[in-house]
């Protein structure tokens, strides 16, 4: 819930993200419905996997919000987006790099003191190639994140990492070593990342729960049996930690292969 001040800005807001797996699919299984019920301040989203003129129109301009949409140049491929009741500054669809914009995994709003990133991070399990890719894609964006920190602004980043970061964020640590998404490779980023002073936020509330995922295979019966990743965060930076009120993951919320994922933040506008 938002408290509003007297300037309409919010002083606290909720934000969610959530990797879709297709918003024309999601369309059809009460999108619409779940963003009325859980009415988030802002929404990001990831692996929407459309043409703007492809979204159902009351999803492409959902009433009350700010849209923002930016898919890939491939057809049917990665895009991410951002739905938000507040205005922002500056929109910006990727950092600049041809190579990884062009894929569309990034929507970047920039407001008076912070910025939010919805990011879409590459999958490594196509090949040595698609690693490669994945960590410069990492680097990129860390340094993307650090530039706006030696600015003055606040940097809150929601979205699917396709990495879990410790071996309490998924079902089966040991038969996962040697696949993309657990790599000692991958995971040595997410502790970089780390040190470079951007906090998870649902690891910060809540430090030693377990069997708590993000997603889950759609082999096997997986989601039933709860055999899943987390590989959704909602990550901050050091400095704005005062500022979370709430940081949770909503597995009960169906649609996707992913389920929502949310914080809740004051004082920061």
């Amino acid at each position: 819930m938002s408290y509003i001040c007297q300037a309409g800005t919010p002083v606290t807001m909720k934000i969610y993200s959530w990797n879709v797996n297709g918003i024309r699919a999601a369309s059809k299984k009460g999108f619409l419905d779940w963003v009325s019920l859980f009415n988030p301040d802002i929404l990001c989203l990831q692996e929407v996997r459309a043409e703007q003129d492809q979204i159902p129109q009351e999803i492409r301009e959902i009433a009350g919000y700010h849209c923002f949409w930016n898919p890939a140049e491939r057809k049917g491929y990665s895009g991410t987006a951002i739905l938000s009741k507040i205005a922002p500054e500056e929109v910006n669809l990727g950092w600049g790099d041809p190579e990884f914009d062009s894929e569309g995994r990034i929507v970047q709003l920039v407001f008076k003191n912070w910025v939010l990133n919805s990011v879409y991070f590459p999958n490594g399990s196509n090949g040595d190639d698609r690693l490669d890719y994945k960590l410069r894609f990492y680097d990129g964006f860390l340094e993307n994140s650090n530039s706006w920190i030696r600015r003055g602004k606040h940097v809150v980043t929601l979205g699917d990492y396709n990495t879990c970061h410790k071996e309490i964020d998924i079902a089966r640590p040991k038969e996962n070593e040697g696949n993309s998404g657990f790599l000692p490779i991958e995971r040595a980023w997410m502790d970089k990342y780390v040190e470079n002073g951007y906090v998870d936020t649902f690891r910060l509330l809540h430090p030693d729960t377990r069997h708590i995922y993000s997603w889950w295979s759609n082999r096997g019966g997986a989601r039933d049996r709860n055999i899943g990743w987390r590989i959704d965060y909602c990550f901050v930076d050091q400095d704005l930690v005062p500022s979370i009120l709430s940081a949770d993951i909503h597995p009960a919320v169906l649609g996707s292969d992913h389920c929502p994922v949310s914080v809740e933040i004051k004082e920061m506008l």
